[in-house]
This record gives structure tokens, sequence and C-alpha cells, in this order.
């Protein structure tokens, strides 16, 4: 199978993308990574869609094999969208599903609800799209970790030593629990940590999954919503901090959606739950091509 890759130019410097070409006759799928800063690589797996279809990942200014300005004022959500414009103009892709996961999907509705064309269907994996409600998800399983866990996490954030590996070990067992419950954790995620791109997800999120103090911090599109009008499937894991409930309240809102939790899972279930979720992500795409 044909692969190809490279740069292209966008607002702020060059984002790298490769390109599975699969098989030309069906809509191509463009993958949204997280974050935001995350990179394509742990979601790398997701290159065997391409046995029917071409599939695209690029890395989003900031992290990965893409450029990484010094310039907080480019970590803006209206900079990503115009930088998937970009990517989308540059390999021509005229019509395409887009499958984001977490921040992928704060990026992919705010893309959506600009007014574009030419997007079949769209997959909200482990959704994002209201920072506030996510706040408020986080409080509450934050009250299901070890009084300890919380007590260090608290104590940190109320005196600012959130850069301190005290609050790293505790955040460590936040992310046992509720981002990836595999154990040991794949090799892929420790391979892939030297590709995030700090300095955005601090920017733009803030310094841990669960507290909320970036420019993302009062984002929230529920209301609009009902103007997605393409087919949209909605996943999470039954443990994910992007919560089955909260998942599910998403979809209630877009007119001709689905929903799919992955039973033994939590954030990452294209890592925890490989097998299940390619056959549901696979089976969502063929059916809209």
């Amino acid at each position: 199978m044909a692969v190809k890759e490279g740069f292209m130019e966008v607002t702020g410097g060059k984002v790298w993308y490769r390109m599975h070409e699969g098989k030309q006759e069906n809509t191509p799928v463009i993958i949204l990574h997280g974050g935001p800063g995350s990179s394509h690589y742990s979601m790398q797996g997701l290159d065997v869609l391409a046995e029917e279809r071409p599939v695209i990942f690029y890395d989003q200014l900031g992290c990965g094999n893409s450029d990484r300005p010094d310039d907080e004022s480019l970590w803006k959500l209206d900079r990503f969208t115009d930088e998937l414009a970009k990517v989308r103009e540059a390999l021509n892709l005229k019509k395409v599903h887009i499958l984001g996961h977490s921040w992928g999907t704060t990026l992919a509705a705010a893309y959506l609800l600009s007014g574009v064309t030419g997007v079949q269907s769209v997959i909200f994996s482990s959704p994002c799209l209201s920072a506030p409600k996510w706040a408020e998800d986080q409080e509450r399983n934050r009250k299901l970790l070890p009084e300890d866990v919380q007590k260090i996490l608290r104590e940190c954030e109320i005196s600012g030593r959130t850069d301190s590996e005290e609050y790293k070990e505790a955040t460590k067992e936040f992310n046992r629990h509720f981002v990836c419950r595999l154990d040991p954790l794949p090799e892929i995620l420790i391979e892939g940590a030297p590709y995030r791109g700090t300095n955005v997800y601090q920017t733009m999120w803030g310094p841990s999954e669960f507290y909320v103090t970036g420019n993302l911090k009062e984002f929230d599109c529920t209301r609009e919503l009902g103007n997605i009008s393409v087919p949209s499937l909605y996943t999470c894991g039954r443990y994910d901090e992007a919560t089955p409930e909260s998942t599910g309240y998403y979809s209630s809102l877009t007119p001709v959606s689905s929903v799919h939790v992955f039973e033994h899972s939590a954030h990452m279930p294209y890592l925890e739950e490989t097998e299940e979720y390619i056959k549901v992500i696979g089976s969502f795409l063929r059916k809209n091509d």
C-alpha cells in the first residue's frame, strides 16, 4: 500500500502529514489527534483503516514532527480550524470523513460549525465539546480517587505547584483510572511522550486533564450541536474522562447521531480495545461512504 508523507505550510510554520492511500474509490478519513499537542503517534495503529480507504494523519503545529514555534499567540482554536482547512486543501480532500479524538473532537466540531462542505460524516471519539462540562465531570472523577491523592492534587493546585513531581505522580493515578487502564502502559504511549507539545497543551488547556486553566476554559458548543447535519458517531470508554453520560448528552443534541460505549476502556479505546474500536469505526465509515 502506497504511503506518502511530507510537510505543508500553515499559519505559523510547517505541519507534517502522512497519507496511507488505500482504496481510492472510498472516501478518505482524516484523523485529528488529541491534546492539544499530543501528536498522531499513539493513534498511528488506525492506519489499518487504509485497507478500505485513504487514511490521513497529521501532527498539528506545535507537536510531533511538525514545527514547534515559540509563539503563544498561535495556540488558538481558530488557527487550528484554519490549519485543518489548509491540510484538506493541500491534499485535495474534496470529500472526507473526520475522526477526532478528545481535543480533536473540539477541533472537528468547531470546523464543522464554521460552515464547511464536503464532510460526509464525523466521529467524536471521547468527546470534549464543553470545557465547563468536562471540568465538572473531572471534579466527580477526582472524588473516586484515594483520599491522599485527592489531597495532593488540591494542595498543589491551591499553592501553584502543578509543576511539582508530587503533582505529576498524583496525576498518574488519575490517568490510571480514567485515561488508560492498561497495565503496563502500552509502549507506544511511552515512546510517544517526546512528541507532545507541552507549551500548546498548557496554553490552551492547563497543567492536567482535570484542571482546566487555558484559553479553551470557556469553550462550549453544545447549543450549536443541532446545526451538525452530517451523520455523527459518538464513542467513549465506560471509564472515560469523557464520560458516557456527557457523551450521550452530546449525541442527544445532534440530529443524525448514535453512541457506542467501549465497555473495557477509559479514554483510549483505540489502544485498550483496538479490535473492537476498528470494527465499530470501520462499520460506521462504510455505512456513510
